[in-house]
């Protein structure tokens, strides 16, 4: 049976590429909100989106964050990063600016959200991995993390039993 994870991301940016990773379908996965949705979300305050955030975590082995462009400086990514490990859930990164947005275009390559936090004095980058495929070309990435997903996660549940 498929481990059940949640998918943080930057919606305006990647929703498109986060499609796609989605559509691999060997992972089961929340059901993201409409951008009419989020907006309407936002606006009724933080701790209302916190809520719905933390609803969503429920029931979920895995937080896996693809990594887009701006994705490190997404408030709420932030929190659902914070939160996932304080319900001492796994955790994973995978980028995804080599998989082709819906005009064609790769983006460039974000930085590792996972840098901007500290376990016991450690980056959490040194823990959480953040997956790239070595691959530049849409398909292939595509491939790579269609093949390799399930691994990771499994991996990320094992590296979040041993901390």
């Amino acid at each position: 049976m498929p481990r059940k994870v949640f998918y943080s991301f930057h919606y305006n940016i990647d929703h498109w590429r986060v499609q796609t990773v989605r559509n691999i379908g060997s992972i089961s996965g929340n059901t993201p909100c409409n951008p009419n949705d989020w907006e309407t979300l936002k606006r009724t305050g933080d701790k209302a989106v916190k809520n719905w955030i933390d609803n969503q975590l429920h029931g979920c082995s895995t937080v896996v964050v693809l990594v887009g462009q701006y994705t490190y400086q997404r408030k709420w990514i932030k929190y659902e990063i914070q939160r996932a490990w304080q319900l001492k859930k796994a955790i994973m990164g995978i980028y995804i600016h080599n998989i082709k947005d819906k005009e064609g275009y790769h983006s460039p390559k974000g930085r590792n959200p996972f840098e901007q936090f500290t376990i016991g004095g450690v980056r959490m980058s040194d823990i959480i991995k953040c997956h790239d495929s070595p691959y530049r070309d849409s398909k292939r990435v595509y491939k790579n993390i269609s093949e390799n997903m399930e691994g990771w996660i499994e991996e990320a549940n094992n590296i979040r039993a041993l901390s």
